[in-house]
């Protein structure tokens, strides 16, 4: 098959001046790129989340597309709903984008959206993952890896279970297309959406999305150390199709060592060099396993 290419066009904006995110904030970086790949024929759900204050205050809202504010738990849910109200009205052209952070998806709202994904509804979920509730207080969530602190992390301990791999439970539902993604990658981001947004059913995007704060990191290094995690393997960029189709987007001309990412943030400063290890063979067995189901192009 032969993939359709595309251009960001970088005049259109969809994300104005005024929003209320901090500093290098990924998840700012990566709605932009999202909505300049849908267009301004895109209504959008947001549950409780960073992007809950990022968005302004109402009425006001620093997106040029329909926003709708959802509980918590909600955002697969009330997107389906959406999609329904537009279905009965007849309008096919609109885009419906659930816009959620990784405590609202791999957790709070993960009984709505496998709920979506089973009956296959036609809608765009997005999950900008940080790796933890990061409005509230980075609390940790379970797409918190292993050797991050937190502020609910036990005095004297670090997270100590493996990040839940979204990607293939979603995959497991059945649904047309799942994939990842990294803001430092802003290319590979706006054609899966494009390509995401031209097939019909469930669609679901795993997006990583640094937090300079909970990260412990510089602002402007924000960009720098979300590319060390794909440069790494840590977070691959790879696609599936139907469930089972694996197609691996990006393979790094030279891997670089795990603890180049890890030691770049602060919230991994507990770390001992053991741990440091551990985290490096888990990312080379998950590499190998990916490369070993993809297919060959």
């Amino acid at each position: 098959m032969i993939e359709p290419t595309y251009t960001i066009d970088e005049k259109k904006e969809y994300l104005h001046p005024g929003h209320l995110a901090c500093q290098g904030c990924g998840a700012t970086i990566a709605i932009r790129y999202v909505l300049k790949a849908l267009g301004e024929r895109t209504v959008v759900v947001i549950p409780a989340c960073c992007w809950s204050i990022i968005s302004g205050l109402f009425p006001s809202s620093c997106l040029g597309v329909p926003l709708i504010h959802t509980a918590f738990e909600t955002a697969a849910v009330a997107a389906t709903g959406v999609r329904a109200a537009l279905d009965i009205q007849g309008i096919k052209d609109v885009n419906v984008l659930a816009w959620a952070g990784d405590g609202g998806t791999f957790d709070i709202g993960f009984q709505a959206l496998s709920g979506a994904a089973e009956r296959n509804d036609d809608i765009l979920y997005c999950c900008y993952d940080n790796e933890a509730y990061m409005n509230t207080g980075i609390q940790r969530s379970s797409a918190t890896p292993v050797g991050a602190w937190t502020t609910t992390t036990p005095a004297g301990g670090l997270e100590d279970r493996p990040k839940k791999d979204i990607v293939r439970i979603m995959a497991a539902h059945g649904i047309p297309y799942s994939a990842t993604a990294n803001v430092a990658f802003p290319d590979d981001l706006y054609k899966k959406v494009k390509k995401a947004s031209s097939i019909r059913g469930m669609k679901f995007i795993h997006i990583l999305s640094p937090c300079p704060t909970g990260w412990r990191i510089p602002s402007s290094e924000s960009i720098e150390v979300a590319r060390l995690a794909t440069l790494s393997n840590l977070f691959p960029l790879y696609e599936i199709e139907n469930g089972s189709r694996v197609r691996i987007n990006y393979i790094p001309a030279r891997k670089v060592p795990v603890k180049g990412y890890l030691e770049r943030q602060n919230r991994f400063r507990l770390m001992t060099q053991e741990e440091k290890e551990k985290v490096q063979r888990a990312v080379d067995a998950n590499w190998k396993r990916l490369l070993k189901v993809a297919v060959k192009e």
